[in-house]
């Protein structure tokens, strides 16, 4: 049975984070809110994690997964960030965005785009998904919560508990969420490109 921790979206309680972190130390699968949808994610570095959130939503060993950070300096670490990609990050996180970014050799190779050795990263508005990644003191990789035959990702969290009791070690109840995939944008093409429109907005790449 899953372990439920109900946190406030505006002031996560800091025994709950050091809860929350506490399992995803120890190899736990979480479910957190982010600023677009839920999110499923595990420690950065546990490969069976990993393997159980692909089970879960049914991918395969293709899925790209997004690393989720905590500000530009984390991000730096963890891809190849020029000038005037550091410009725009900062223009625009955090917020609802995912990032194609040239992967650093932080980063393991099998969480790598297998060709272009790219990884999705952001930086969530959400004041629950920050307090678990300042806790953690490392990036949670993730995915978006969107259940197999599902088009469109998870928000209500009582839905959640519903669908995932059991296969999941955490859920994390921060009521509603946002109700749209994030908008990704790949930063290694010139000019960027956008790969997906979802609650980003792109007006400033754009121009309307």
């Amino acid at each position: 049975m899953s372990e439920i921790l109900y946190i406030h979206p505006d002031n996560p309680q800091p025994r709950f984070i050091q809860q929350a972190v506490e399992i995803i130390k120890r190899g736990g699968v979480t479910v957190y809110p982010t600023d677009s949808s839920y999110a499923i994610g595990c420690h950065l570095d546990d490969k069976t994690a990993i393997d159980r959130i692909r089970r879960i939503r049914q991918v395969d060993k293709h899925h790209h997964f997004t690393l989720m950070c905590r500000d530009l300096s984390e991000i730096s670490r963890f891809a190849k960030v020029d000038n005037i990609n550091y410009r725009l990050l900062k223009a625009h996180t955090p917020g609802a965005y995912t990032f194609i970014l040239e992967a650093s050799r932080e980063i393991p190779r099998r969480l790598k785009h297998p060709k272009r050795k790219t990884i999705g990263i952001r930086i969530p508005d959400n004041n629950i998904a920050l307090a678990l990644l300042e806790e953690l003191n490392q990036p949670l990789i993730s995915s978006t919560l969107i259940l197999p035959d599902d088009d469109f990702p998870m928000t209500d969290p009582y839905q959640i508990q519903l669908f995932l009791d059991h296969q999941v070690d955490l859920i994390i109840d921060g009521g509603y969420s946002g109700h749209q995939a994030t908008t990704v944008i790949d930063l290694m093409q010139s000019p960027p490109e956008v790969l997906r429109k979802g609650g980003g907005d792109i007006s400033w790449l754009t121009g309307h």
